[in-house]
C-alpha cells in the first residue's frame, strides 16, 4: 500500500492505471500524424477509382485542432479520435467511402487496408513522445512498489509497441487495450479486468486519464481515485465532471510508501 497525494487530497492505493494517449503519450503528436496518413491513403485510393476524395477537414471533424498555418494545436477530448476505438474510426471512415460511391463491403475493406498502411508509416517514423513529467512519476511509483497498468482505447498490440518506442514498457505489469474486453470506455470492463489480472483491489486503484470517459470508467468500476490530466490547461474541472481531482502536470502528484 502507498499514499498518493494530489492537491492536498490523499488516497491509499495499491496500483495506478493509466490511459495511454494524451496521458502518457502526446496525443496530437502521434494520432494527428496517424490520422493524416490514414486519410491521405484513403483519398488516394478513392481518386484511383475516379471517385471524389475525402473532405479536407475530416480529421478536424474527428477531433484534431489546427491553427491557420495548418499545424496541430490540440484535440477535442470528447471526439471520436480521442475516445473511440480504432474500429470506431474505421467505421466512420468506411461511412465516408460509402457516401462517396463505394459499396459498404468495399469501404470496410479499404478502411482496414489504409489502417495497416498508416500503422506501418507510424512504425517507420516511431512518431511518439512522452508527456512532460510522466517518466519521473513512473520512476517514483516504481520506487514505492506500486503496480502500474495501461488501459487504452487503442488495440493492445499497437499500445505495446508505443510503450516500447517510448522506452517505458518495463514499468507496467499489464497493458490492456479495448480489443481485450467486451466493452471499452466509459464502461468499467478494462479497469476491472486489469485489476483482476494484476491481483489488486479496484477500490485501492487510482485511474489517470485525459478524458471524462476515463473518469466515467474509473467511477463505474469503483476505483479509489479518478484523476483528470489537463496538460493544455484548456479543459479544467468542468471538462472532467466525473473526476475526483484535475491536474495540469504530473508534478502535482506525489506518492510515498504506506506505513
Amino acid at each position: 500500500m502507498a499514499q498518493l497525494t494530489v492537491h492536498g487530497r490523499e488516497f491509499d492505493i495499491q496500483a495506478i492505471l493509466f490511459d495511454k494517449d494524451g496521458t502518457l503519450l502526446d496525443f496530437v503528436y502521434t494520432w494527428g500524424k496517424w490520422g493524416e496518413l490514414l486519410l491521405a491513403r484513403f483519398s488516394a485510393e478513392l481518386a484511383g477509382r475516379r471517385l471524389p476524395v475525402l473532405p479536407a477537414n475530416l480529421l478536424e471533424m474527428w477531433g484534431i485542432h489546427y491553427n491557420e498555418a495548418g499545424e496541430f494545436t490540440g484535440y477535442d477530448r470528447n471526439s471520436p479520435l480521442s475516445m473511440g476505438t480504432v474500429d470506431d474510426l474505421l467505421t466512420l471512415l468506411a461511412w465516408e467511402g460509402y457516401r462517396l460511391g463505394l459499396s459498404w463491403a468495399e469501404a470496410r475493406v479499404l478502411a482496414e487496408t489504409c489502417r495497416f498502411a498508416a500503422d506501418a508509416g507510424l512504425e517507420q517514423s516511431r512518431t511518439a513522445k512522452l508527456i512532460p513529467g510522466a517518466l519521473p512519476f513512473l520512476e517514483q511509483c516504481e520506487r514505492c512498489g506500486i503496480k502500474l497498468g495501461i488501459v487504452t482505447s487503442d488495440d493492445t498490440t499497437a499500445a505495446e509497441e508505443h510503450l516500447e518506442w517510448l522506452g517505458i514498457r518495463r514499468y507496467f505489469s499489464i497493458c490492456l487495450g479495448a480489443d481485450r474486453v467486451n466493452r471499452g470506455k466509459p464502461f468499467p470492463d478494462m479497469v476491472e479486468s486489469a485489476c483482476q489480472q494484476i491481483a489488486v483491489d479496484v477500490a485501492r486503484t487510482a485511474v489517470i486519464g485525459d478524458t471524462n470517459g476515463d473518469m466515467q470508467m474509473a467511477r463505474s468500476a469503483g476505483a479509489a481515485a479518478a484523476i483528470g490530466l489537463d496538460t493544455e490547461g484548456t479543459v479544467g474541472k468542468n471538462g472532467f465532471p466525473q473526476a475526483d481531482v484535475v491536474i495540469a502536470s504530473y508534478r502535482h502528484l506525489s506518492i510515498r510508501k504506506g506505513q
